[in-house]
């Protein structure tokens, strides 16, 4: 597909156009608003792909859980192997549309690896992600970042009491999520590790507040988010943290997104292989 229409769709899916602006200037690059229409599908999230894994599998075992945050009572998709043990806790954090079958697909991954896997939906305060995107998207916009940041602390704890917890906590956050799950290591001194899909980085001046490991997945192509990797990882250098960074040559913000146009295989497989591998370093291993 050509980049320049990646690029389009990408500046809308982050709020940078408006749904009409994003069309008229479709229109003008394909040609036609034919060919825009036609095009339009093959852009969007396709969730009948979702289901890596499936939401019945036998040997998981799921259920929508809560907790208490200021302001809100948060909801999300609670994933774990059927069999009861403690087990290191992952909060999953969505992209910039909400829970989605993709990312309720991630969180049933971690636990077929034996996680207590946990992918909040940060849309909860105004009832829930819809099953609109754009919608979603929308309402995503309107969440104040302070309030947002203080809910999704609050998960942090719940996990670390969870019954089938061992008390060690990560985090794992995509797009919208990644930039929150950099938030969350500022935000949170018992987050013990936080893995970063091409999000948003933190100011400089709060990076010395961060205590948990640091995975940091870039996409080569991904100017935007890119542009501040520099001034982050010489805060992290200063600052003596612990962290890994990772650029994939040649692949678009979204790469993981396996749902998306944007997907890229290899890249994704190669980012999650080393993704289990840190979450097993930094907060153990889960039984078998």
């Amino acid at each position: 597909m050509d980049q320049r229409v990646i690029d389009l769709y990408d500046q809308f899916t982050h709020g940078g156009i408006s749904r009409r602006e994003f069309l008229d200037r479709l229109t003008e690059l394909v040609g036609s608003s034919a060919a825009a229409s036609a095009l339009l599908p093959l852009l969007q999230n396709d969730y009948a792909r979702a289901a890596t894994v499936a939401p019945d599998d036998a040997r998981l075992a799921i259920e929508m859980a809560g907790y208490d945050a200021p302001g809100a009572r948060m909801s999300g998709y609670l994933a774990r192997p059927a069999r009861k043990a403690k087990r290191p806790a992952v909060i999953v954090i969505h992209e910039n549309r909400g829970l989605n079958p993709h990312i309720q697909d991630i969180a049933r991954r971690l636990a077929l690896e034996g996680f207590l896997a946990f992918a909040v939906d940060m849309l909860s305060p105004f009832g829930g992600t819809p099953p609109d995107e754009d919608k979603g998207r929308d309402m995503i916009a309107a969440l104040d970042p302070q309030e947002t940041d203080r809910r999704i602390a609050a998960a942090v704890p719940f996990l670390a009491h969870h019954t089938e917890s061992t008390g060690r906590v990560g985090a794992v956050g995509f797009c919208w999520g990644g930039g929150l799950a950099n938030r969350l290591a500022v935000l949170s001194p018992a987050l013990n590790a936080a893995v970063v899909y091409y999000g948003v980085q933190p100011p400089a001046e709060d990076v010395s507040r961060i205590r948990a490991a640091l995975l940091l997945h870039y996409a080569g192509l991904d100017q935007r988010i890119n542009a501040g990797i520099a001034a982050f990882e010489a805060a992290l250098k200063a600052h003596h943290k612990r962290y890994t960074i990772y650029v994939y040559p040649g692949v678009n913000h979204a790469f993981n997104n396996d749902t998306g146009s944007r997907y890229d295989k290899a890249a994704a497989e190669l980012a999650w292989t080393r993704t289990l591998a840190f979450l097993k370093q930094e907060l153990g291993t889960p039984p078998a």
